[in-house]
C-alpha cells in the first residue's frame, strides 16, 4: 500500500455537506471517496468531469445483507475492496446494454422483416 498523507483544505459548507451526503452512498471512508475524486481528476487530466446525479432507493434489509456478504465473499475473492456503489452501477449498466442491444436485435429483424414484406 502506497504511503499516505493527511489533506487539510477549507471548503464552503454546502461543499462540505454535498462530500458527506456522496461519500456515505458511496460506502467509501471519507480519505477512500476524497482519493478517488482526485484519482478521476487527475485520470483525466482535469477535464471532462462527469456530471453526477445521485440516485437512491430504500432495500428490504434481507436484500441489503445479501448484497454486503457478497461483497465482502468478492473481497475475499479477488483481494479488492468492491463498493456498494459500484456494484449497483455496474448492474444497472450491464442491464442498460442488454437492454439497448435487445432493442438493436429487434430493429434489425423488422427492418429485415419489413424488406421481405416489399418483395
Amino acid at each position: 500500500m502506497e504511503n499516505t498523507v493527511n489533506l487539510c483544505a477549507q471548503v464552503p459548507v454546502s461543499l462540505m455537506t454535498k462530500i458527506r451526503e456522496e461519500q456515505e452512498l458511496s460506502g467509501l471512508t471519507r480519505g477512500e471517496y476524497i482519493t478517488q475524486i482526485l484519482t478521476n481528476y487527475y485520470e483525466k487530466g482535469g477535464k471532462e468531469m462527469e456530471f453526477t446525479k445521485t440516485l437512491a432507493f430504500q432495500v428490504p434489509e434481507a436484500l441489503y445483507n445479501r448484497i454486503k456478504d457478497h461483497l465482502e465473499r468478492e473481497k475475499q475473492r479477488t483481494g479488492k475492496r468492491l463498493s456498494q456503489k459500484d456494484f449497483v452501477i455496474g448492474l444497472i449498466e450491464q442491464a442498460l446494454a442488454e437492454a439497448e442491444q435487445r432493442d438493436t436485435m429487434e430493429a434489425m429483424e423488422a427492418e429485415v422483416g419489413g424488406d421481405a414484406d416489399a418483395g
